[in-house]
């Protein structure tokens, strides 16, 4: 796979912005085993936690682990797990209160859910992993690495939050609504049954954590090789934050995938699982 210079827009094999009814099914399919991912629950700090996984390929490929947003769960994220399981094994954890795991009675911040996936991470005795956070996951997959290195083999953030020109819950809010626009329509079914999981009050407060989290002390802390990863017309992320990102982590690569919007890991999983590639390809013989 041809690595992409940094700065420079990942090449694209398909048009990014496509989301169909065969992605829909899939994102909707578990616990049902479905296009080689199957779900299994452990119990980690208290709570039955749901995980999406792949099979392993074998050989000394990195795990990736793909940590969703605020609002969401694993199912917007399979379409980038199938993308990469070809290669890597892939785990996509529910975080606590969404998708299929366990409701705590209270709405984890960033950091909560940094030490609750460190917790996921040593129940499932993983060697370093390629950590993929989307959103408010690269918020909480930034804590992780900024306060675990030894175990961040790599870090992707993609479509990162929060971009301190909006860093408030209206401020977010409307670049959301924004992006709602220029998203794939059939995306919307697997928001409304995320937000049903998790209800509506969780969504709210973890909003909350987000635009008091202050991203950017973690952002500096980060050791491992990361790529910052966004669609050309992402709202919620714009140029100067994406820039900002990278700046702050140390040796980062802005990548920017043309024509995606937010969910640039949804709606271009082959653009973003072809740079996730490329990032650890120099480790995989570590």
């Amino acid at each position: 796979m041809r690595a992409v210079a940094p700065g420079r827009a990942a090449s694209r094999p398909s048009p990014p912005g496509r989301f169909g009814p065969a992605e829909l099914r899939l994102a909707l399919a578990a616990p049902r085993p479905a296009a080689g991912l199957t779900s299994e629950w452990r119990l980690v700090d208290g709570l039955r936690v749901h995980t999406r996984r792949t099979a392993d390929p074998g050989g000394e490929a990195a795990p990736v682990v793909l940590v969703h947003g605020l609002a969401v769960s694993h199912r917007y994220l399979t379409p980038l797990a199938v993308a990469l399981s070809a290669t890597h094994p892939v785990y996509v954890p529910d975080l606590p209160g969404f998708g299929l795991t366990e409701r705590p009675g209270r709405a984890y911040d960033a950091r909560q859910h940094a030490a609750f996936l460190a917790s996921w991470l040593a129940a499932y005795r993983l060697p370093p992993v390629c950590l993929v956070g989307h959103s408010f996951g690269a918020e909480v997959a930034a804590a992780l690495a900024a306060r675990r290195p030894e175990a961040v083999r790599a870090l992707v953030l993609a479509g990162p939050t929060s971009d301190p020109a909006a860093r408030s819950r209206r401020g977010l809010v409307g670049r959301w609504l924004v992006d709602t626009v220029r998203e794939a329509p059939l995306q919307a079914p697997i928001l409304l049954r995320d937000v049903w999981d998790a209800r509506p009050w969780r969504v709210y407060a973890t909003l909350a954590h987000s635009v008091r989290n202050a991203v950017e002390e973690d952002l500096l802390r980060v050791t491992a090789p990361t790529l910052v990863v966004t669609g050309s017309r992402d709202p919620v992320v714009p140029p100067a934050w994406r820039s900002q990102v990278a700046r702050l982590v140390p040796h980062a690569r802005p990548l920017v995938v043309p024509g995606a919007a937010h969910n640039v890991a949804t709606t271009a999983p082959r653009e973003v699982a072809a740079v996730i590639r490329t990032l650890l390809a120099p480790t995989l013989t570590r």
